[in-house]
């Protein structure tokens, strides 16, 4: 059984495919009265927006969130809150010549023998795609915990690694490889 549901007393639940109409997040455990609306969580959908270098998927989605339930005038009322991305970029018709053979460097192989099903069109729930959901949610769960700072960053690529004596945080944003080494980096 896949795993779409984390946390225990703060709790998020991912749903949709990469290809369906939409994917989104239902998190449960916020408590009523933070000041949220779309605004404070687009900031980090921005960030991972695909198709922002020559690296990532070329897929141009917005990744617009809108919320569903669990905010009334602009606070969070206590209850589920419903996240919604749709997307727009569906081109399945993209993986019609990919639907006889598993594509290397994706998850399609993989789930098919874990799970016994294959979505050859962009991986379903395998897909980087459904990051965004988690991304939503991960913006929510930064208003009950704002002393909590996460920072994320690419360490080796390839066996290529970074120099940990030349890790600086402000180089993360600075290259498209979210990487902390600028040689590193450039290699």
């Amino acid at each position: 059984m896949s795993m779409n549901s984390f946390g225990r007393l703060f709790r998020f639940t991912t749903w949709g495919e990469s290809h369906g109409p939409a994917i989104g997040a239902v998190v449960d455990g916020c408590p009523p009265g933070l000041a949220i609306d779309e605004g404070v969580i687009q900031p980090f959908l921005d960030a991972r927006r695909p198709g922002q270098s020559k690296f990532t998927t070329q897929r141009q989605e917005p990744d617009q969130v809108r919320i569903l339930s669990g905010v009334f005038e602009g606070r969070t009322t206590g209850t589920p809150i419903s996240l919604m991305i749709e997307n727009v970029d569906q081109r399945s018709k993209d993986y019609s010549e990919v639907a006889v053979a598993y594509r290397p460097g994706h998850a399609d192989y993989a789930y098919d023998a874990k799970y016994g099903f294959r979505d050859y069109r962009g991986g379903g729930r395998s897909s980087a795609r459904e990051t965004a959901s988690r991304v939503a949610a991960g913006a929510v769960a930064r208003l009950v915990i704002p002393e909590v700072k996460i920072l994320a960053y690419v360490s080796e690529i390839g066996g290529d690694m970074i120099d940990p004596g030349k890790f600086d945080e402000a180089e993360i944003a600075g290259n498209p490889f979210f990487c902390p080494d600028a040689a590193a980096a450039a290699r």
